[in-house]
């Protein structure tokens, strides 16, 4: 049986393991999240170039997947490349959805909605001039938004004001109101997605590739082969690098999901293999 490792800032990339525990039931599904320097969008680019290699390196020393997950927009943008280059896994990225956006949009006007640190990488001007050169691409590093979509896995609804102050760093921009599609550019927003289509202009269509993640991992995983060895028989692991103080409130909502009672445990980044084929 195959196995998948999904690695996040946080919880965001549990939008696209629920679509993957739709497409693939009974694969395994084993969940890194870096909390204890989220979020990515606020870290220095080498920083978190150097660590999200050594932490997906270890992960996959002792889980053994398959394939590798990157569910965090900000990892794939900075080190997509640097852990194709380090490991010998296939690894499915998250990007901006530009260009759907672009096939989507009647009025020319295209809208992001990202972490500041996707919003401000050249990878993101570069996407826009291959994939939408005839549109104009509108972008809002939203800061808050991760945090609320936390709150909001964790059943604390996000304030309807404070959502709409966010929205408007987007829509508030010159030439704001002509915006028809926007784009989620950080896995996290999958939370809000429903809140965002109430308090957000009724005219605007708003894409979430988790499906299209899934989709895609899907179709990798279709040609890797069955795993030998102990981590094929490991119950599926939720790690965190730093333990949040409301684990009651999260519990719930990783047991929704197929994680065990004692989910999530500590991640132990010291390096060194555990299990081997």
């Amino acid at each position: 049986m195959p196995r998948v490792l999904a690695f996040d800032s946080g919880i965001g990339g549990l939008g696209i393991v629920a679509q993957l525990r739709s497409l693939l039931p009974g694969i395994p599904i084993d969940y890194l999240a870096d909390t204890a320097v989220f979020p990515y969008g606020e870290q220095p680019d080498a920083l978190l170039r150097e660590r999200i290699v050594r932490l997906v390196g270890v992960a996959i020393d002792r889980l053994r997947p398959s394939v590798v997950v990157v569910a965090c927009n900000t990892a794939s943008t900075l080190a997509l490349d640097s852990l194709r280059a380090a490991y010998d896994v296939p690894f499915v990225g998250c990007v901006p959805p530009i260009k759907w956006a672009a096939d989507q949009t009647s009025t020319g006007t295209i809208g992001l909605l990202a972490t500041r640190a996707t919003v401000r990488r050249p990878y993101l001007k570069a996407l826009s001039a291959r994939f939408a050169p005839n549109c104009t691409l509108l972008a809002h590093g939203a800061r808050g938004l991760a945090d609320m979509a936390e709150n909001t896995f964790r059943g604390t609804p996000p304030d309807a004001a404070r959502l709409k102050a966010e929205l408007a760093g987007l829509f508030g921009q010159p030439g704001g109101a002509a915006i028809d599609v926007v784009g989620l550019g950080c896995t996290h927003y999958t939370f809000l997605l429903e809140a965002m289509r109430e308090v957000g202009p009724p005219h605007v269509t708003w894409l979430d590739p988790a499906p299209a993640v899934a989709r895609q991992t899907r179709r990798v995983l279709a040609t890797c082969p069955a795993l030998t060895g102990p981590a094929a028989s490991l119950p599926d692991q939720f790690c965190f690098t730093a333990l949040p103080h409301d684990l009651a409130a999260l519990r719930p909502g990783l047991v929704a999901l197929g994680y065990g009672q004692d989910a999530p445990r500590l991640f132990d980044a010291s390096p060194g293999p555990e299990y081997r084929k």
